[in-house]
């Protein structure tokens, strides 16, 4: 449980802003309620001596499992989970809005094949779409449900994923409905199918084997976004006894980003009963920007990977900058993450939606996540 202390307006003096390219000079930045505000009369003053003030961080790629959640994401200053396959609708609706709490999005159910490995997940029956009439009433329930996005679960041909022609009307459904697709890929063949299929971001790269330069040339071409979710793909190597399997993610990851593709943090941390957590939520996405600038990113790339580049792509028009009208989700360090991007987990001070909290290091060892019976990940 994170203490919390209730929003009000505070003045931080003395702070040097991220602002998505380099640090400013020493300044003052107001937090007026739940936006970031421009008049310090009357504010509590907070004398941040120097320190580094980060907008809130987003991981792009999360489950959800309940309250407990979005409280170990906030003490680690994720102020913004984008979720990636949650059921069922009523635990989502559940913890959406929660204020003063990691702000939340999420497709709900998404799209699996009929004999993927993802079959096995105890996903709801209507999560296999047989073909594109089905397809339809699929994206129309879920945008029903509140959906800010679908997403489908893709295998390599024969794997036992949705059918390429089901994918295909997925997209065309999403399309008609305004959401953009996004499509779970871990191997060089759904990689491939994600792009034919028109998908709009792909999330994870292949352990083992490196995308080709066909597939990187066609993210660019189609000005695909990828978020690679290293810290699980690092994880599933090593639980499989071959680490240096996860040698080519990284590779993949550095083709990408030399190449221009957008490249967002995410972890896929998650929690299955009756499974080790391989990635837990908050802690893992300073572990993915550190994975990142190991795979080539620079500082200043990977910490855009987890601020604004997220918030441009899932359309989240008023977060990932410390600018005036914003959202006050705010991240405040000590030490400077563009020379050492470790310096993202020395957290002094957090505010989400204008809330201050209590950074996961004053609060002792994070406890174990409850785990409802229906949620998953993907």
């Amino acid at each position: 449980m994170t203490t919390r202390q209730s929003a009000g307006r505070t003045a931080l003096t003395g702070v040097r802003v991220f602002d998505g390219r380099q640090l400013s000079e020493p300044r003052t930045v107001v937090i007026d309620g739940p936006v970031i505000g421009t008049d310090p009369a009357g504010a509590r003053i907070v004398d941040a001596d120097g320190g580094v003030l980060l907008p809130g961080l987003i991981d792009a790629h999360i489950h959800l499992h309940g309250r407990d959640t979005l409280e170990q994401l906030c003490s680690w200053g994720v102020t913004t989970g984008l979720d990636m396959a949650t059921w069922p609708p009523e635990l989502v609706s559940s913890l959406r809005g929660i204020d003063g709490l990691t702000d939340i999005r999420s497709p709900g159910i998404p799209v699996i094949g009929p004999a993927g490995p993802h079959s096995h997940f105890g996903m709801p029956a209507d999560a296999v779409v047989p073909d594109g009439e089905a397809a339809d009433r699929f994206v129309s329930a879920r945008v029903a449900e509140g959906a800010d996005y679908i997403k489908i679960v893709l295998e390599a041909p024969g794997d036992g994923g949705p059918d390429p022609a089901v994918a295909r009307a997925v997209v065309d459904a999403a399309r008609r409905h305004g959401k953009n697709v996004v499509a779970h890929a871990s191997s060089p063949g759904a990689y491939a199918l994600a792009l034919e299929a028109g998908a709009d971001i792909v999330t994870h790269v292949p352990n083992e084997d490196p995308l080709g330069d066909d597939i990187v040339a066609r993210m660019v071409a189609g000005r695909r976004v990828a978020v690679p979710t290293l810290s699980m793909m690092q994880a599933l190597a090593a639980l499989r006894g071959n680490a240096d399997a996860f040698a080519a993610a990284s590779d993949s990851v550095a083709a990408l980003y030399r190449a221009g593709v957008p490249v967002l943090a995410g972890t896929d941390a998650a929690v299955q009963p009756g499974l080790p957590q391989l990635v837990a939520h908050g802690d893992s996405l300073h572990h993915e920007l550190e994975l990142l600038v190991a795979a080539g990113l620079s500082t200043v790339d990977a910490l855009r990977a987890a601020t604004v580049l997220p918030a441009h792509h899932f359309g989240l028009g008023d977060r990932g900058a410390v600018e005036p009208g914003l959202r006050a989700d705010l991240v405040l360090v000590d030490g400077d993450p563009l020379a050492d991007i470790r310096a993202t987990r020395n957290i002094e001070r957090i505010w989400c939606g204008g809330v201050e909290h209590a950074p996961a290091a004053t609060l002792g060892a994070t406890p174990p996540l409850t785990t409802p019976d229906r949620s998953t990940s993907a």
